[in-house]
């Protein structure tokens, strides 16, 4: 078979996800491998787990990287810290929400959820209802859901968790390096993430974080593999389901024991190591910072442009922003030719939300000026082809104005 070299058509990702990946993480993921228990590869597992401290904003010793693109980051926690039987609360306001629950539901939990509508967010008090009602051993919550735009409030839940003796687990896929996120000041107890949002990375690496009180519990169900170390009789409680997902393991594996369990993906820690490094250059407050300016920008050009923003505002993700489809307009069409004739992509959405939004981000490597303004000018030219009216140049004057 005659197959031709890799060669990607050139494109600018400004949808929710995966975005255009830093240059300077490529080129650090094309470095060459190394054993994976070569002291130089060890050592970048040590930074690795500094660095990611600094980006969760924790002290947790267990701070590492789960191989696999943010899901498998979600399915270890969950799996980890769930036994069958065991309830979870999970507060659902998008697709992400449903996700957790459909996890917990094949780790064997007893599931409840909460739901809200798109486009909102829950206040404490209604999370502390139903933790009452449910009397869970976890709480599962999305902080940014992108399928909704929507960025939950975390403060206050972690004080409410531990009032009530409850785990608090908290996927920041979307989120992190791009809005607040404190775990040790919020009282987060798990949280995992991905590398292909604001993190300006390619997906297939989940960094996670585990605090003092969740590494006892993973560690009350610990079991070490047959054949790996002598002390298998020190196995005990119920086993984590899954092998490759199981954290008790993967933790032996990061620390200083060093226990065989999967082979580390090398280039993905490579890169991992990178967008980790790249943010605690720039500073967590000022990475955060720029994903708001974009964001406020891109925001007031697509209201320039006449479209209206789904959901609520407020409580909005800085890094990605939903408007309706005008009406007449085919969605779908639009997006082809943004990507077909400019090179420029953009999203939809899922469920109740499919087709009738488009969901443009502004996050990683493209929270950039350069990108929010030729996205805007190029869908305002979408725009005007499906028979829109719209005022020359108001989108990219919008963004000006804030950039100004």
């Amino acid at each position: 078979m005659d197959t031709a070299p890799v060669n990607p058509p050139p494109r600018l990702l400004m949808g929710p996800g995966p975005i255009t990946a830093d240059p300077r993480v490529l080129r650090a993921m094309s470095a060459q491998l190394v054993g994976q228990y070569d002291p130089a590869m060890t050592g970048y597992m040590v930074e690795v787990m500094g660095l990611y401290r600094e980006v969760f904003a924790t002290a947790n010793e267990q701070t590492f990287l789960v191989d696999g693109t943010s899901r498998a980051g979600i399915e270890a926690a969950l799996v980890s810290l769930l036994e069958p039987g065991d309830r979870v609360l999970v507060p659902v306001f998008g697709r992400f929400g449903h996700l957790l629950a459909e996890i917990g539901e094949r780790c064997g939990a007893e599931v409840h959820t909460i739901e809200t509508d798109w486009g909102t967010v829950f206040a404490p008090e209604q999370v502390e209802a139903a933790i009452l009602e449910v009397r869970p051993k976890v709480l599962a919550v999305v902080q940014g859901d992108t399928s909704t735009t929507m960025c939950q409030p975390l403060a206050d839940l972690g004080e409410i968790c531990r009032r009530h003796d409850v785990l608090l687990y908290c996927d920041a896929t979307a989120s992190l390096g791009g809005n607040p996120f404190e775990t040790d000041a919020w009282g987060i107890d798990v949280a995992t993430a991905g590398l292909q949002k604001c993190l300006g990375g390619p997906s297939g690496s989940s960094p996670i974080t585990i605090s003092p009180r969740a590494v006892d519990l993973i560690d009350g169900r610990r079991h070490v593999e047959t054949g790996i170390a002598e002390d298998r009789d020190v196995a005990r409680g119920v086993r984590i389901a899954s092998n490759y997902l199981d954290l008790a393991m993967i933790m032996d594996y990061w620390g200083p024991r060093r226990l065989n369990h999967h082979t580390e993906a090398t280039t993905m820690l490579y890169g991992a190591r990178e967008c980790a490094r790249l943010l605690v250059e720039e500073g967590m407050a000022a990475a955060v910072e720029r994903h708001r300016l974009h964001g406020a920008a891109m925001l007031a050009g697509v209201r320039g442009l006449g479209l209206e923003v789904f959901g609520d505002v407020e409580h909005k993700m800085s890094n990605v922003v939903a408007v309706h489809i005008p009406d007449g307009v085919d969605g779908d069409a639009a997006r082809a030719a943004m990507l077909e004739d400019f090179g420029i992509e953009i999203g939809t959405s899922f469920g109740p939300l499919h087709g009738k939004v488009w969901r443009i981000g502004t996050m990683g490597y493209n929270a950039r000026k350069d990108a929010v303004l030729v996205t805007l000018a190029v869908l305002e030219q979408v725009l005007r082809s499906g028979g829109v009216t719209v005022t020359a140049g108001a989108g990219v004057g919008a963004a000006q104005e804030v950039y100004a």
